[in-house]
């Protein structure tokens, strides 16, 4: 599969959004907090497209100083087990590298594929924050990558 990772924009809004429901149904981000993404300098949203410009996922890292935090990342189900997650994790850590002392995020303690994800990224669990997540109510593994 060709994955092109670029910036999103505003035209892409409605379609994260929806993305973000099918991948999130719980809690969704709405299309208004991606357009407040957009407008924040201290975010950067980035989308996986395929060839024909179609969303295949979208990641969100918000950075304050020399310190990110990955906000938001989704893959399409039609497009997993395919690199998307690979690309937009590669982006975001090369982007690290460059500018950030370290780069935390949460994931849900039963979202086995998604650490997996981050652990061959460079990775690790530091702690755990519960009942994170509302609905269900569910742990979060607590993860950082120091550059």
């Amino acid at each position: 599969m060709n994955i092109h990772i670029v910036p999103m924009t505003a035209a892409y809004l409605s379609q994260a959004a929806a993305l973000e429901k099918i991948c999130f149904p719980a809690d969704p981000w709405s299309e208004a907090l991606f357009r407040e993404a957009l407008d924040n300098p201290a975010v950067t949203v980035l989308l996986a497209q395929g060839e024909d410009g179609s969303l295949l996922g979208y990641a969100v890292l918000s950075a304050v100083l020399d310190e990110g935090n990955l906000d938001n990342i989704a893959v399409a189900p039609s497009a997993r087990r395919q690199g998307v997650g690979d690309a937009l994790m590669g982006v975001l850590t090369g982007f690290g590298r460059e500018h950030l002392s370290t780069l935390m995020l949460e994931v849900r303690a039963s979202n086995a594929p998604a650490i997996a994800l981050y652990e061959k990224h460079g990775f690790a669990a530091v702690g755990r924050r519960k009942n994170y997540y509302s609905a269900p109510r569910e742990d979060a593994v607590l993860m950082t990558l120091t550059f």
